[in-house]
Parts: C-alpha cells; structure tokens; sequence
C-alpha cells in the first residue's frame, strides 16, 4: 500500500464465474436431446435400412424380370436413395431446437435444454412466487410502532441485531432501516436460529428474543388483542410512519394507531390481531413482530412494490392459451390476496412453507398433466423449482442457486421475458411439426414417383435431399426472429 498498490486476492478461478458456467449451461443445452429427437433417431434407424432395401431391389429385380435395361433401373434405383436420404428429416428437430436456443439466450432467457424448451410450450399452468418475481424484492420499512415503553430506536436496534445474521430481503430491510436511523446497535448475540417459515430467534445479551410472523407470538403465548402501547396512557413518541420510499419521519404521530388505541386500566393498548396487523396486511404490507418471552416489543411492517410489468405479464400469459395461474407464497394471507389482485392471477395459496409449496406444484401437475411452471428466485423455492414440469428462475445473472436447480433462468429481473419464453416455446414446438412433416411429404411423393421414371437425380438432389434440408433449415431460422413484446410504459 506504500507504493498505491492494493493486492486483491481471487477467491475463485475464472472457470467458476457465472458467465463461465452459463457457458458451459449453453454447451451441454445444445447436446441434450429432445423427446421429439430421440423419436426421429429412433425412426431414422428403422427407415434407412428399408430405404436403402428398396433401392437395391428397385435397381436389381424390374431387369432380371425383362422390364428394362440395367442402367435405366440403376439410375431410378439411385435416384431413390437421394430421394429417401433421412438428412432433412433427421435435422430438422435439432436445427429448431438450436434457433430457439440461441433467440432465447440472445434475449435474455437462458435454457438449459432442448426438453425444457419442448416442455415449456405444453405447460398448462404457472406457479408465481410473489416477493422478487411478481414484486421487486426491493423491500423497505413502512411503519415502526413500538410496544410496552420500547422507544423506535430500542425496537430498530433489537430487530436489527436480530436480522444481521439473516440472509432473507425481510431482515435485509430492518437492517438498512436501522442503520439509517443509526440505530444499529453492537451487542452480544449468540445460538441464533433460523425458524423455518416463522421468523428467527436468538440470544441477545442473555436474553432470548424472536423476531417473526404474529402467529409466532401466538405459539408463545401473547395476547396479541390486547397489546400495551405505554402503561402511563400515552402514545409513544417513537410510533413513526415511514414514507414511500422507506425513510422514516420521526415526527410524525401515527394517527391511524393513535384511533386505534383503546383505555384499560394500566395504560392504553391496540388490538394487534383485528385491527392493526389487518389494516397493515390488507395495504400489502409484511408484518414483523419483536420481543422476548415475556415482552412484545413492537411490530414493524415492510411493503415490497409490484414490478410494473407483473400484471402485463400475467395477462399476456392467459391470453397465450395458460389455463390456470396461481401464486404461492410463505407471506401472509391478507398480504398476498393484495398482491394477488394487483396483478390478477387466478388463486392465491399464501402462509406456505417451502415443503407445502412442493405439496402445492405438485397439486398442480396432477391437475394439468400437460405440464406445469414453476417462477421463483430460485433460492428459497429451489425445491418447488425442482418439482415443477418447467422450473424457472427470476434474475439469475448472479444465483448459483438458480442455474443449478432451474430448467431455464431469466437472467435479468424482467417478468415480460416470461410470455415471450412460452410464445419461443409454443412456436418451435410448430416448426419442429413443420418440418418433420413437411419432409416426410416431399420425400414420400418423390420417392413413388422415382421407380416410374418422373424424377431425375438432379432433381432428387436440388429437391428432396439439398432443397429439403436448406428448408428446413430456413423455417427453423424463423425462430431467431421471435423478440419479446415489451409492456406498456406505466401512466
């Protein structure tokens, strides 16, 4: 450093990074055969030999029965082999495949295979997480209310230090919160544990607090109906209400907390369960509670904000032909049918934990034996991902997770790519059909008219073998024009 230098040590190869592996994704994509590919092989190898049999009888028995000259018959004998040649057939699942690869990496969809492709146009159904694939993710603060004589910097600095060592956008968002409001605090921490699809719990100075779903608390036995504000009769001072943007104002009063508040004989309380959470929840809104096993500190709320582009989304997906569209989310049930009718899906399954988000794709796929999509992060739904017909994975330029367990990964957060996957999907299942068919035909009504003379080998060449193979070839070039349709700039 005294000479300006700073070393930075690598702490992984370049073979590691995530363009190298969406490389070699791209690579073993190409590689993988289709359902479809491994029909025509599997026909191919039956057809050739029959073809290559006819040929040779065609050649050797009209002579020997007095029909003709040799040469006459060795000429239509040969032209039908370059009839009969399988080329145009047999490429022509895998040059489609190849196209619809390569438009769909070109426009930001990532496939891992070209029976995840096929697969994608049979879907029937799509599951959506909600936080960072119907919404941003980008959560923020709303609202800090605390409990029981607990001021907002003593209730910020609690949840925070519990958050810290969270990986979920939840906590990341009480943390920013906190730290804005300088109310990170530096205290012992210690046995903190991740409580499955209920919030976390931890040792905070010799204490136990948890931080968590208000169905948390009710397992520990608060009552939440009736909870202190201040055992004196007054209004905390630090009840605050947070902006859009997240940014508290400390002096604001919270006069929608002040209505609710109710007198009793030690202070005045708010009903959490029917009145406040509710209320919260029914905005949108995430509901966090904080406090210890004797004390209910205070309730913190978090809004996340609907990508602009997630009902455009949902509706161009149903006008594609998808018959059921469905949301699963571990958030809570008011919070989620807010969410659920800003973007209008069809069904709502909220308060799941990730093995009943399984439970509930799977449901799905029993329903529509077609097949199902699963849209997550990739992360906490990797299981559902897994379990999905087509698992599809939002923003996944940097998640290990997401190329890992997904069929196809949206490598940038844009919801629109999800229609133009299954439009890329739907048409390539077409132009495979095209071409497959297109090229029996051909070929079976040049090869009954070669024995009889009517087709030359040249024209056998320019039209049954070269022709037919350019147009295949051509027809699946169609896919690299397919581009996604973008959603109306919002009002």
């Amino acid at each position: 450093t005294e000479t300006g230098y700073i070393e930075i040590e690598a702490t992984a190869p370049a073979s590691e990074s995530t363009i190298a592996r969406v490389i070699d994704l791209v690579e073993a994509a190409e590689g993988e055969e289709t359902d479809t590919e491994q029909f025509v092989d599997r026909f191919a190898a039956v057809y050739t030999p029959i073809v290559v049999a006819a040929a040779l009888l065609t050649m050797a028995v009209p002579p020997l029965l007095g029909w003709g000259a040799f040469t006459e018959w060795f000429v239509r004998g040969l032209t039908l082999l370059v009839i009969a040649c399988p080329c145009a057939f047999v490429i022509s699942t895998p040059v489609s495949v190849v196209s619809g690869l390569t438009s769909a990496a070109r426009n930001g969809v990532l496939i891992k295979g070209g029976p995840h492709l096929e697969a994608m146009g049979d879907v029937e159904a799509v599951a959506l997480d909600k936080t960072g694939t119907l919404t941003t993710g980008n959560l923020g603060v709303t609202d800090v209310i605390p409990l029981n004589d607990t001021t907002d910097a003593e209730l910020l600095d609690c949840a925070s230090t519990l958050e810290q060592r969270s990986e979920h956008p939840i906590a990341n968002a009480i943390v920013d919160r906190a730290r804005e409001a300088g109310a990170v605090g530096d205290r012992s921490v210690e046995d903190f544990e991740a409580l499955t699809g209920e919030g976390v719990r931890a040792e905070i100075d010799g204490v136990t607090h948890y931080a968590g779903k208000p169905s948390l608390f009710t397992e520990l036995g608060f009552d939440l109906d009736h909870a202190h504000l201040e055992t004196d009769g007054g209004l905390s001072t630090g009840a605050i209400d947070a902006d859009e943007t997240g940014a508290a104002d400390p002096s604001d009063e919270h006069p929608t907390v002040v209505e609710e508040a109710t007198d009793c004989e030690h202070g005045r309380y708010i009903d959490l369960l029917a009145e406040t959470i509710p209320r919260l929840q029914q905005a949108g809104k995430t509901v966090v509670l904080v406090g210890t096993n004797e004390t209910l500190e205070g309730l913190i709320a978090i809004a996340d904000t609907v990508r602009p582009e997630a009902k455009w989304a949902v509706d161009q997906l149903r006008a594609n032909g998808i018959e059921r569209i469905v949301m699963l989310t571990g958030d809570n049930e008011r919070t989620a049918q807010a969410i659920g009718e800003q973007v209008g899906v069809d069904e709502v399954q909220a308060s799941l934990l990730p093995e009943e988000k399984v439970d509930a794709v799977r449901e799905l796929r029993e329903a529509h034996p077609g097949g199902v999509a699963m849209v997550g992060d990739g992360i906490n739904d990797a299981p559902a991902l897994a379990t999905a017909t087509v698992g599809v994975a939002m923003g996944a330029a940097g998640t290990d997770t997401a190329l890992e367990t997904a069929d196809i990964a949206l490598m940038a957060d844009d919801l629109s790519r999800l229609p133009y996957l299954h439009t890329l999907a739907e048409t390539a299942d077409g132009v495979i059909r095209q071409n497959i068919w297109s090229s029996l035909a051909v070929k079976l009504l040049l090869a009954v008219a070669a024995p009889f003379g009517y087709v030359s080998v040249l024209g056998a060449i320019v039209i049954g073998d070269m022709g037919m193979s350019l147009g295949v070839t051509g027809n699946a070039m169609r896919l690299a024009g397919l581009t996604p349709d973008e959603p109306p700039e919002p009002e």
